[in-house]
């Protein structure tokens, strides 16, 4: 780091001295926490409150330098060895002691111990590190995973065994373009992976295997809720989520999309939503924020929807050698490595390190601003703020429905029939409460219906005409189909990639 940029303010990694303090303590715990964390300097010589130089006597600089160097060596454990230059700043000296990211941590001060000596820094201060703060820097130290670390205290039969390995064959062919090409999970692979350890010839499960069945050994629980306005001051509702990863996904995930608002862009009879932040990139946020929190805190992720934004919370600090610079680059620091292996089996993680890209991208098609990423020192929070509008956009988009418009099979029972205009573009809502009674109701065809009248129009479909017909994810379309094809409304035609569906009815032939 170049001397200007020393000079531009105290920071996560730049902190001033005027002088030298008499209690070295008073210095030498931010030598720690720099260690702890990304890395550091101090700088002697400057005034912190009003960044003015003021300078080291040039008779004592190479004293005071001695002292920092001893100071720091002698009273941190393990060893830090500091890097000390003095530089000429408009004719006065300055000294810098530069910190390297440690790689033997926690680091701590002899005198005080590792319980009460640790530190680490939080939003550019000095602070002492609680419990899990010190057991993360522990594993990182011994370069080990939390997650593939033996679980204390549970045990594991062969019929538990086969139970999370057929779970996780599920979800992963539930998420598979094409479910055959999906290889069973087994318990070579869990051992692999770290889900599994061995012990004395024995099978143990890791707290990754507790986490993927969802053993309350370790916590992992998501809240959720609404807030009136943009702070926490007003409840309008609130839930939690405990279980699987995948229950924790979907809940959450299906929490957030009924509780923002989406619009509706109809062309005919077909329908297709349109939510006011993509729902690509709140899954990818919420995935993220499953597979690399800390389970060491035992806070939980927490998702709020305000007025103007949706907030996901994800509890620990960055990994080592992670920063939100370089997270929004695509660089990946994997902090629990089991459970990566395991979502990108499932098919929750792609490419590793192009989750956040995806989501700049994503919310950046839509038109929003880009997402804000805050903290990383004892938690990482992004919001993703909200359009705000809740009338009909000029392109026909309408953003004041929510979610609860509408009924199960997809009907909307909020419209007036004069909200429709004459190319069936919807201009205006109102809710369901509102509407009056004699008003007319626009009925829109449920989504079987919808798939029903294409396959009535066209010989075949695929997958990818019925997620564009519908405007949903793949597995919902899928589900959607699957369920025409065992009512006898549709046939299913081929397999794989190939796989295409078509009306029932139209059957002259026998079809593969």
């Amino acid at each position: 780091m170049s001397v200007e940029a020393l000079l531009n303010g105290e920071s996560k990694n730049v902190e001033y001295k005027l002088t030298p303090p008499s209690r070295s303590i008073n210095y030498t715990k931010t030598a720690v926490a720099f260690a702890n964390g990304q890395g550091g300097c101090l700088v002697f010589g400057v005034e912190d409150q009003t960044l003015r130089v003021v300078g080291i006597a040039e008779d004592k600089v190479f004293t005071v330098m001695d002292s920092i160097s001893d100071a720091i060596v002698n009273s941190c454990e393990p060893l830090i060895i500091p890097d000390i230059t003095m530089h000429d700043v408009a004719g006065k000296t300055v000294i810098v002691a530069e910190i390297a990211p440690g790689l033997q941590r926690p680091y701590h001060i002899k005198s005080l111990g590792q319980e009460q000596g640790t530190f680490v820094r939080v939003a550019g201060t000095t602070r002492q590190a609680d419990q899990p703060t010190i057991r993360e820097l522990t594993i990182e130290g011994s370069n080990r995973s939390f997650d593939q670390v033996q679980c204390l205290g549970l045990s594991v039969t062969e019929e538990d065994i086969e139970a999370l390995c057929a779970s996780l064959t599920k979800t992963a062919k539930d998420n598979a373009e094409d479910p055959e090409k999906v290889k069973t999970v087994t318990e070579k692979q869990l051992l692999q992976w770290g889900v599994l350890a061995e012990q004395d010839g024995q099978l143990v499960p890791t707290n990754a295997y507790a986490i993927l069945t969802g053993n309350t050994a370790v916590r992992s629980v998501v809240q959720c809720g609404v807030f009136k306005g943009t702070t926490k001051a007003v409840f309008v509702d609130r839930r939690e989520f405990a279980g699987t990863p995948q229950e924790l996904i979907e809940e959450s995930y299906q929490y957030v999309l009924r509780n923002i608002h989406m619009g509706a862009r109809f062309k005919g009879v077909y329908r297709q939503d349109v939510y006011e932040i993509p729902p690509d990139a709140i899954r990818e946020l919420i995935v993220n924020a499953i597979v690399h929190r800390s389970y060491i805190d035992h806070s939980s992720i927490q998702i709020a929807i305000y007025d103007d934004r949706l907030e996901i919370t994800s509890p620990g600090r960055l990994p080592l050698g992670q920063t939100i610079e370089r997270m929004k680059q695509g660089y990946s620091k994997i902090r629990n490595e089991a459970l990566a292996s395991a979502f990108e089996y499932m098919g929750y993680i792609e490419h590793w390190g192009s989750g956040i890209l995806r989501v700049l991208q994503e919310v950046h098609d839509a038109g929003l601003p880009e997402p804000e990423f805050l903290g990383g020192d004892t938690d990482l929070r992004i919001n993703i703020y909200r359009n705000g509008s809740e009338t009909g956009s000029d392109d026909g988009i309408v953003t004041g429905l929510r979610r609860d418009s509408l009924s199960d099979d997809g009907i909307v029972t909020g419209l007036r029939r004069d909200s429709l205009s004459d190319d069936g573009i919807t201009e205006e809502t109102t809710s369901k409460t509102s509407a009056a009674p004699n008003a007319a109701i626009a009925v829109v065809p449920s989504q079987k219906e919808r798939i029903l009248d294409a396959l009535r129009k066209n010989a075949s479909i695929s997958i990818s005409d019925a997620i564009r017909i519908l405007g949903v994810q793949e597995r919902q379309a899928q589900r959607i189909l699957k369920s025409l094809v065992e009512e006898g409304s549709a046939v299913k035609i081929g397999a794989a990639r190939a796989t295409r569906y078509a009306e029932a009815k139209k059957r002259t032939e026998p079809y593969e």
